[in-house]
């Protein structure tokens, strides 16, 4: 199946044009970088290793953080399709997505907790488990090319 992706017109034009992968590297940086920043901001600020900010701007950034979730989503398959059978059994992508995932769901409770002005100590722990998962997705990321498995 995934060398079928691999020969669909998408996964050919990504890997053979000039423009196609880096313009969607270049897509896939901006979508992390507007996601983990406001995240980090936000959990940096819950943490207590920022102060001076409202904790309910963050549920109007959230919607922006969405955006760039869904620019690195849709970036991320195109990408993905290009070299489908190595990245299903390369360990570095699945612990991307398994950091990803986690963190999606952690920014739902963060945001819900925020909204719902919850026990202070809980979101905290919730904020540290969140950088950690964001912090890991960049780092498995990066050694996607640099670890063959």
């Amino acid at each position: 199946m995934f060398v079928w992706i691999e020969n669909t017109a998408l996964a050919l034009w990504v890997s053979t044009s000039l423009w196609a992968y880096p313009f969607l590297l270049c897509a896939h940086i901006s979508g992390l970088a507007i996601v983990v920043g406001i995240f980090t901001v936000r959990d940096f600020h819950l943490i207590g290793i920022i102060s001076g900010l409202q904790e309910t701007k963050f549920l109007e950034l959230r919607k922006l953080a969405y955006c760039g979730f869904i620019i690195n989503s849709l970036s991320g398959l195109m990408l993905f399709t290009s070299q489908a059978s190595y990245f299903v059994t390369n360990a570095p992508f699945l612990s991307k997505l398994l950091f990803i995932s986690f963190g999606i769901i952690l920014a739902l409770k963060i945001h819900k907790r925020i909204r719902e002005k919850q026990d202070h100590r809980i979101i905290k722990r919730l904020a540290i488990c969140s950088s950690i998962c964001w912090f890991s997705a960049i780092i498995s990321g990066r050694l996607i090319a640099y670890i063959f498995t």
